[in-house]
């Protein structure tokens, strides 16, 4: 008997995304986030970047209330390896974010507001938002300000990551 395919329900202050999985061409990369999610990890994180026609970015622990560091540099205390693959970044995907290095994703990802296919191979596409279209599509409209960089992608309220449970696909 073969294992029930699993979905992730990221659940917002906005509302609900669900995401279905591409354990075929990302299979380390889709585990990671799983255990991610059912150990709690990214409960309580935020969407810390938001660039509207581009993508919504969370999963860094140092958005938690209370937390120090600078959003957007946490990581769960290791990398993973990379798994590019042919899937295309176009709106939906969900894909891992990282540092300059390949290898330097850990826990934060983000999803698609628009074409990204210059992404295409150089980031773990690993899922696609099936459900909760919306949800993506009032998140990545919310109002921005200039972080801690120059770039105006910081969200002036904040978009919390209230839960990703994992569940059997539908």
């Amino acid at each position: 008997m073969s294992t029930p395919i699993e979905q992730a329900i990221i659940k917002t202050a906005y509302g609900e995304m669900t995401v279905a999985f591409w354990s075929d061409v990302a299979p380390k990369t889709v585990e990671n986030f799983k255990k991610l999610a059912n150990d709690k990890f990214y409960d309580g994180t935020a969407f810390h970047r938001i660039i509207k026609g581009f993508m919504i970015q969370g999963g860094c622990p140092n958005t938690k209330k209370g937390a120090k560091g600078q959003p957007g540099t946490g990581d769960p205390g290791y990398k993973i390896k990379a798994e590019f693959n042919a899937k295309a970044h176009v709106k939906g995907v969900l894909s891992m974010a990282r540092a300059a290095s390949p290898d330097s994703a850990g826990c934060q990802f983000f999803v698609c507001h628009g074409d990204a296919r210059f992404l295409d191979k150089q980031y773990t596409a690993f899922g696609q938002v099936v459900a909760g279209e919306d949800v993506l599509e009032k998140i990545a409209n919310l109002p921005t300000t200039h972080g801690g960089g120059g770039e105006k992608s910081t969200p002036i309220d904040r978009v919390e990551v209230e839960s990703i449970r994992i569940v059997p696909a539908a």
